[in-house]
């Protein structure tokens, strides 16, 4: 038996069920049964069953093996593939390349511990995708140690991408909580996350101009700011090979010995900001009149004490306000202290306080806010009585919403405008810093017990945050993130607050993009593409199976253009 489509000249064509016989020798054929009216699928089924084919049901077929998630493994590897991450930490394959690029990347999706790290990869197809399913905990500490072997090698390609003659370099310090006791790195020190009695290890980051991270050095907790920058002046001029740069850094970082240093390398220049102190000795000596202000927020001065440099000092009324508003609260504050302490004093009536007793509770109260200067304070045996300093009050309250900015750099090179811009870039460093101690990279808890592993560790987390910053980048129509600041930032007023543009407003308010795909942050963007799975299909009762990525969602297939995956 078989079937046949026989056509029909004002109809469609007849499905007819037949069967050949034989009848004197000849080969005649009769119809059994019309077909037509039944749905082409199940036509096709009796054709493939006539002709010998096994049928089994759709269930028994083709089975599900197993679904990964795959769509954000997809997204970082093609970025990281984008940005040639792979030829920067190794040109050649290996095993220790495999393993690192691994660990850049789940950094990015779920940043953990090493031991968890090698579980998660399993979660995912990213494990699969590079080869390392079948990786140990030890190994990657194996392969850690392998990258900070080659961290200097691959600063330097950093550098020749993104630093050039005349350019600036962005450089900043910060530190992290230390868990344990076994890491000569960690030590107590000034934790600038204002936790007190604890083990930290400080980390600098230079980054260009737009923030892209292009170096990472550790040091032990209790090193102060200062004395980390004569080893980055070192590395800008001995392994990167650049002549002309500018520095850029807080007032706290380049201090007067570090402009001298500066100072004995031509070519090197810098953009720093001027302490509180140096704007009072401007503003008495005259150097600086505050009725500059009353037109313009921003003028440049000049003065005897800061020979060959330039000065720019500027005005934020926004700052301003914030700084009187924060002044009142820290007084009421400390007052409230003082008046439970003279309580305390009075009713000590059987046994008075010494003076010298009353001293050290009055120390410990005015170093809470750190507002002592503004207090007029006298102590005697069983005796506490203040009031506030109005006059050093009024002093402060002058220089409120003033701050000034100094830079090595002559006008014709830069402006006065582009000095203040400049030295504000370095909220890019402090954007990293976030990034790396937040929750998108997570650089603490830090719990590796020798040196070589935390410095790799650091160094890890700086590699993948360089992958994060490109993907932010480009995925910022996406995301709740203005992306039109990088072209406004260099037109916008440089001292007033930024304002941000009509197109995030919009993002924002509606929560959708133009095109109607739903706002995202990075974090939740990362787990809807993660919603995109990687099928495993096994064929019937064989062993053989087949790998299918299942469709993306308009959403998917947008990061995924964005980021020419």
């Amino acid at each position: 038996m078989y079937v046949t489509i026989v056509p029909n000249r004002n109809s469609k064509p007849a499905s007819l069920l037949r069967e050949s016989y034989r009848e004197g020798g000849k080969v005649k054929n009769r119809t059994l049964a019309n077909l037509s009216h039944l749905a082409p699928d199940v036509i096709d089924v009796i054709k493939r069953a006539l002709s010998g084919e096994k049928m089994v049901s759709a269930e028994a077929a083709v089975q599900t093996e197993k679904t990964t998630p795959a769509g954000h493994v997809r997204a970082v590897l093609g970025a990281m593939k984008n940005l040639g991450v792979a030829e920067l930490v190794s040109v050649r394959r290996s095993r220790e390349r495999d393993l690192v690029l691994g660990m850049i990347a789940e950094r990015v999706l779920h940043p953990t511990s090493k031991l968890g790290t090698v579980r998660l990869w399993k979660t995912s197809t990213l494990a699969e995708d590079l080869g390392v399913d079948d990786a140990k905990p030890e190994e990657l500490y194996g392969a850690l140690d392998w990258l900070l072997g080659r961290q200097a090698r691959i600063e330097t390609k950093l550098a020749a991408r993104h630093l050039s003659e005349g350019g600036l370099a962005l450089y900043d310090t910060s530190n992290s909580l230390y868990e344990g006791r076994t890491c000569a790195l960690a030590h107590l020190g000034h934790d600038k996350d204002n936790r007190r009695g604890a083990s930290v290890i400080g980390y600098g980051v230079m980054t260009d101009r737009e923030g892209r991270p292009v170096s990472i050095e550790v040091y032990p907790g209790n090193t102060s700011d200062p004395a980390t920058v004569p080893g980055q002046v070192l590395k800008l001029r001995a392994r990167y090979g650049l002549d002309q740069v500018v520095v850029v850094g807080d007032r706290g970082m380049l201090t007067r010995p570090n402009i001298e240093l500066l100072k004995q390398n031509p070519g090197l220049g810098w953009i720093t900001a001027l302490r509180t102190e140096a704007i009072r000795k401007l503003v008495d000596g005259e150097a600086l009149q505050l009725s500059l202000f009353d037109q313009v927020n921003l003028a440049e001065i000049r003065s005897p004490d800061f020979p060959d440099e330039r000065l720019v000092a500027c005005f934020n009324p926004l700052l301003a306000d914030e700084r009187k508003r924060k002044r009142g609260e820290l007084l009421e504050a400390t007052e409230k202290l003082l008046e439970k302490l003279a309580a305390e004093v009075a009713g000590r009536t059987k046994k008075p306080l010494k003076a010298g007793e009353i001293g050290k509770k009055v120390g410990r109260v005015m170093h809470r806010h750190k507002v002592a200067k503004h207090f007029l304070v006298e102590i005697a045996d069983g005796a506490l009585t203040w009031s506030r300093d109005e006059e050093s009050i009024r002093r402060e309250a002058e220089l409120d919403g003033i701050y000034v900015i100094r830079t090595s750099e002559p006008a014709e090179r830069l402006s006065a405008e582009d000095t203040v811009r400049s030295y504000k870039r370095l909220a890019e460093v402090e954007r990293a810093f976030r990034c790396m101690k937040g929750i998108d990279l997570r650089v603490r808890p830090i719990f590796l017990r020798n040196e070589d592993h935390v410095r790799a560790h650091f160094f890890l987390c700086m590699l993948a945050y360089y992958v994060e910053w490109h993907m932010r980048r480009a995925l910022a129509p996406l995301l709740f993130q203005d992306e039109d600041v990088v072209a406004e930032r260099e037109t916008r007023d440089a001292v007033a607050k930024p304002e941000p543009s009509a197109s995030v407003k919009a993002k924002k308010n509606s929560k959708r993009t133009p095109d109607a795909l739903p706002v995202q942050s990075f974090s939740t963007l990362l787990a809807d593409l993660a919603t995109q799975a990687r099928v495993t299909y096994r064929v019937g009762c064989a062993e053989a199976t087949f790998d299918q990525l299942a469709k993306p969602s308009p959403l998917h297939q947008r990061v995924f253009d964005l980021l020419g995956v």
